[in-house]
Formats: C-alpha cells, sequence, structure tokens
C-alpha cells in the first residue's frame, strides 16, 4: 500500500473513487474513445480525445469544451490533446460537439483529475490545556485580537461567545434562535460571520459587540459547515470534498476546490483554519486534521490527534473532534471537541 494511501485511512477510513464515468454519448452517432484513458488522470498528464465514428460519417471539424469553456477544435477526425495542469481536482467534463455536413451532434465523457502528491505524516507537541465548557458542541473557533470566538450547534442550545480562552471566562454571548442550528464562524474586517447547518441562512455581527447586523441567504442549496478566511475572501466547507470561495462583501460563493488525498476524495471537510497559507481542516468524526493546499485542493499533510482522547475522561465516540483556531500572536493552534471539556494549544512539526 502507498504511503499515501495508509494516512488516508487514518483521515477517513479511506473510500476509493472508482474510474471514470462510462456514460456514453447524447447520441448514437459519435462516443468519445475512452480505451486508452487510465482509472485516473494527475494534473501532469494530458487527455488525448479522440471521436468514434461507427457510422463512418464524414466529419467536417470538432470543438471542444472542458466543464464547459471551449478547449479548442481540430479539423476531420484529427485528435486532441488537452493539458490537466490548469484543472483543479475533481470531474472534468469533456464535450466534443462533431460537425458533419450540415449537422452536428455532441459526445460527453467524464474523466477524474487527482492529487500526485504524497502527504507527509506531521506530529504535534501540546504545549498548554485549558479548560473548554464540555456543554459546547463545538461547531467553530477563532481568535480576533487574542480573544478567542465559538460556536456551537444543536438546535436550542446554539450559540456564539467570546471568552479569555486561559479561565474559560465569557465576555458576551448570543443565543441563536431555537429555530437554527449553529454552525462555522470568521471575522473578516470587524465583522463576525455565521452560517446555520440546513436553514440555508447566515449572520453578520459587530465582531466587537456581537450585535447582529444582517441576516443573508445562502445563494446555492448547500449546507453550512466550517468557515475562514484570507482577510479577503471567505472559504466555507459543506460537509462535501467542497471548499468554496465566498466573497464577504456579496456572501456569494464565486469558486471552489475538491479535497484530495491520493486518489481519494476527502468528504466531509467541517471546521476549517488558514495557518501560514495552508487550511487546516477536520473531518467529520475523524480524529484527524488534513493540511490542504488552498489552489489545488491537494492533501499535503496529516496529524493523527487520536492521542488527545488519552488526556482527557468522560469522552465518546461521538464527541468528535471539531475546532482548530491559530493564535498570530502566540504562533500557536488551539483544538478542541464536540462536548470536550478540555482544549489544547499546539504546535506542528514534520
Amino acid at each position: 500500500m502507498k504511503n499515501y494511501n495508509f494516512l488516508t485511512v487514518i483521515l477517513l477510513g479511506i473510500t476509493l473513487i472508482g474510474c471514470g464515468d462510462t456514460k456514453k454519448g447524447e447520441n448514437s452517432l459519435f462516443t468519445i474513445d475512452d480505451s486508452a484513458f487510465p482509472a485516473h488522470f494527475l494534473s501532469s498528464e494530458a487527455v488525448s480525445i479522440g471521436i468514434l465514428n461507427p457510422k463512418s460519417k464524414e466529419i467536417d471539424s470538432i470543438a471542444y469544451t472542458i466543464n464547459d469553456k471551449r478547449a479548442g477544435s481540430t479539423k476531420g477526425t484529427e485528435k486532441f490533446k488537452f493539458e490537466l495542469k490548469d484543472q483543479k481536482l475533481g470531474y472534468q467534463y469533456l464535450k466534443a460537439t462533431v460537425y458533419f455536413g450540415a449537422d452536428s451532434s455532441i459526445a460527453t465523457k467524464r474523466i477524474e483529475l487527482v492529487s500526485n502528491v504524497t502527504p507527509k505524516l506531521l506530529k504535534y507537541k501540546v504545549i498548554n490545556t485549558y479548560p473548554h465548557d464540555i456543554a459546547s458542541f463545538n461547531e467553530g473557533l477563532e481568535f480576533h485580537n487574542d480573544t478567542l470566538y465559538e460556536s456551537t450547534g444543536q438546535k436550542g442550545s446554539s450559540y456564539i461567545r467570546k471568552y479569555d480562552y486561559k479561565t474559560g471566562k465569557v465576555f458576551k454571548q448570543v443565543d441563536l434562535d431555537q429555530q437554527y442550528f449553529g454552525e462555522g464562524i470568521t471575522i473578516v474586517n470587524g465583522k463576525l460571520y455565521q452560517l446555520t447547518w440546513q436553514e440555508n441562512k447566515g449572520f453578520i455581527y459587530d465582531a466587537k459587540t456581537l450585535k447582529l447586523e444582517k441576516t443573508f441567504n445562502y445563494d446555492k442549496k448547500i449546507e453550512g459547515w466550517g468557515m475562514t478566511n484570507d482577510g479577503k475572501f471567505i472559504y466555507r466547507s459543506d460537509g462535501t470534498e467542497k471548499i468554496w470561495k465566498m466573497d464577504p462583501n456579496t456572501q456569494k460563493l464565486i469558486d471552489y476546490i475538491n479535497v484530495y488525498s491520493g486518489e481519494s476524495k476527502i468528504k466531509a471537510i467541517n471546521e476549517l483554519e488558514l495557518i501560514n497559507g495552508k487550511f487546516y481542516v477536520n473531518v467529520w468524526q475523524k480524529d484527524a486534521i488534513a493540511v490542504v493546499n488552498p489552489i489545488s485542493g491537494a492533501v499535503e499533510g496529516i496529524l493523527d490527534m487520536s492521542g488527545l482522547r488519552k488526556l482527557m475522561t468522560g469522552v465518546t465516540k461521538d464527541d468528535v473532534l471539531n475546532g482548530i483556531a491559530y493564535n498570530p500572536k502566540t504562533k500557536t493552534i488551539f483544538v478542541t471537541g464536540k462536548n470536550w471539556n478540555k482544549m489544547f494549544e499546539i504546535t506542528v512539526s514534520e
């Protein structure tokens, strides 16, 4: 078993993705020839696309698109070669529009682009342990001006609060209406953004006072999970392998990446934190944190956090790891879990 597959077992118990979709063209005249396609493609490779023409039509030209973007064209039955280096990981949708005589016909194919990065097994060191409210079903954790902010879930007990992480003293708490299941938070330009799970609503507060300033609707039918930001854009997870990019001014989703470890999608991406240019992400129900390249979506490192459970008592398997916050003042990472009675300050190294 390759090293990255061993690490992927730590991340998610491993669910390997099968080969590309075998869906044939949208008609019986032409199909994209996939006989030489591998099960998966790498970004360092190119795909050579040919057309099967079983009825021997006289083809004038073929126009190609990749993910609905024009990629190029060929004359007659000449093959088309497309470099994959600039494509995001995940499924790529190929479409060939074949022109013959006065007619045209479409053939489609789906291929999968996977990561060629071998993740490194990272290690951590606990340098401090702090109290954490065992009643807090953690959904989001973030530092702002050396103050820790936390959001929690569960309908009827969801809230956001700011507090002294060393003592647990609460400075301010705002409870959500009982209809909402609170999710991730992040702070940009003095505003605290909060998601809800399945209610398709988000909230914007003044980060200092926690006064609600705006409620917004999601512009896509996705769930709300984790959040982080790079100072300009917000990044959101939705419980799949996707990390979405959101404009904080309009709350519109403008792009996404797919997270892969080797040939495996890493689904159930939850809490997010952007640390030194990399996403640190919780994987739902796994005692592991993945370190993800924010451009490609490739998992570059994995932290096995299962040892933290040995440092606590009364934590069940349902009390999962969740919550990552980077403190720029101390340059350390804080992690906790749902209904954990402790929070750990750690450093990370290879």
